[in-house]
């Protein structure tokens, strides 16, 4: 039986979850104590400290932080100024591919000034002090992977990948159509217009990521959430299954959302500024 099975227990108790509080207070309150937020964080790293097996679960909340929009922010998010039919769909797609391709474009160029922040930094450096860590992102950037983070199964795909649109040529960078001025770049193989290599609303999300995101959210020793609002499935599922198997989850995030309710320990307070305390709490332990 392989590491990631032998995790897997149904019959492993659920572990007390924790009440909520800011993880970014200072470190002792009145009288010299330990304040509940620290006192959380301090649960948080001894948890973390005992996994062989951790398993980083992120959304864009994490690359927010580096200064790319959300896509669902009422006021600044994608999809308050953008048609999400028009945009981030086949068929949106097929109405007027320059359009769309433009679009991205822009996308493109933000990503590509963006750099991972401290929270991509910590979520990297985990990877120095524990066994074995797996990022199970909804995110397209690759900021996690500019980061150091050597195992990242992207859910929603890569906007640094390209396809075809029948899909039967994927994995394709921008080096394969550096040399053409159509736009959009058509695939040198089949002659098809190429695409970004993303879920667009209607698709369904990559099979083999999605099995091994759940099969991991089944077999680790701790579940650490950051940044999503945990209302997009299936992707959302994979805390939850966590959750189920009554493994400890850790949720990050600055205001209460979806996951809460499932999670063993809730931190509030940006990634960029809780991870990189609870790595060095982790360090200390």
């Amino acid at each position: 039986m392989g590491d990631e099975e032998r995790h897997a227990s149904p019959n492993r108790p659920s572990p007390r979850r924790h009440g909520e509080e800011a993880a970014n207070r200072g470190p002792y309150g009145s009288g010299g104590k330990m304040s509940l937020g620290e006192a959380l964080l301090e649960q948080a790293a001894r948890l973390l400290a005992d996994a062989r097996l951790l398993v980083v679960f992120t959304g864009a909340g994490v690359s927010r932080e580096s200064g790319i929009p959300t896509f669902r922010d009422p006021i600044e998010g994608v999809w308050a100024r953008y048609d999400p039919l028009r945009m981030a769909t086949l068929d949106g797609y097929l109405q007027d591919p320059p359009l769309v391709w433009r679009w991205y474009e822009h996308r493109f160029g933000i990503v590509a000034g963006a750099h991972p922040n401290a929270g991509h930094i910590a979520i990297a450096e985990l990877e120095q002090v524990l066994p074995r860590v797996v990022v199970v992102t909804q995110n397209i950037d690759g900021l996690h992977q500019r980061a150091g983070s050597s195992e990242v199964i992207e859910l929603h795909g890569s906007m640094h990948r390209f396809k075809c649109l029948s899909g039967h040529h994927a994995g394709l960078t921008r080096a394969d159509f550096a040399g053409q001025t159509e736009q959009p770049p058509r695939c040198s193989l089949c002659g098809e217009l190429l695409r970004p290599d993303v879920v667009w609303f209607g698709e369904v999300l990559p099979e083999d990521a999605l099995a091994a995101a759940f099969r991991l959210a089944r077999a680790c020793d701790v579940m650490l959430v950051a940044g999503t609002s945990g209302i997009v499935h299936p992707a959302a599922s994979v805390p939850l299954l966590a959750a189920q198997a009554g493994t400890p989850v850790i949720d990050v995030n600055p205001e209460p959302d979806e996951l809460a309710r499932s999670a063993t320990i809730c931190l509030r307070g940006p990634s960029g500024e809780v991870l990189p305390r609870l790595l060095q709490r982790l360090a200390d332990t």
